[in-house]
């Protein structure tokens, strides 16, 4: 008889998260995934593979789950762009310095260069922009932006200024990072803002 499971498949992927953020992908052990999940390395194993399928595993649940702090951020701001800063806000709020950034941003090496993960972040980036847009078009609906706003190419332009604002930050060391996103998404916004 088989033992039941103790832990979820979901809770292994948080872990394996976080493990990330300390080691980046190159440095990633089963070993180190885990500890951090309070499981054996043959319990990754047997779920995933190899440390290979978990990052596969990883990326996929991140494609998937892109909406998800979209989706909570509407639910409790009744103002659209506040429900966008609070979504980019709560995208960013796993990064707690300088070194785990780094280690996330070892994905895109994997993103890059590989067709199995780039296949994921691109379906996460696509989702994150088409996101960002229909929040900016509540945004115009609800009179928080222009009429004449390009919705479009704003979006385009909140999601460069989500990610440069991550790099900036964890290279200049200003201040903590939800701050930073904050001031810089007022200032890209503040022109398109009605009066």
């Amino acid at each position: 008889m088989a033992r039941p499971r103790t832990t979820t498949d979901e809770a292994l992927l948080t872990a394996a998260g976080r493990a990330i953020g300390r080691h980046g992908p190159a440095g990633l052990t089963l070993a180190a995934v885990a500890a951090e999940a309070g499981v054996s390395p043959a319990t990754l194993v047997q779920r995933f593979g190899s440390k290979r399928g978990l990052l596969l595993a990883v990326a996929e649940r991140a494609a998937r789950d892109t909406a998800a702090p979209f989706d909570e951020a509407r639910r409790a701001h009744r103002s659209p762009l506040a429900a966008l800063t609070a979504a980019l806000a709560a995208m960013a709020e796993p990064v707690r310095s300088p070194e785990e950034l780094a280690g996330h941003l070892g994905f895109l090496q994997l993103d890059l260069t590989d067709p199995q993960f780039r296949e994921h972040a691109t379906r996460a980036t696509t989702r994150m922009r088409e996101e960002i847009a229909a929040l900016l078009a509540d945004a115009v609906s609800a009179g928080e932006l222009g009429p004449d706003a390009a919705v479009g190419r704003l979006a385009r332009a909140v999601q460069v200024t989500y990610n440069g604002a991550l790099i900036t930050w964890a290279l200049t060391g200003e201040g903590d990072l939800a701050t930073a996103l904050r001031a810089d998404l007022d200032h890209l916004l503040k022109k398109e803002r009605t009066a």
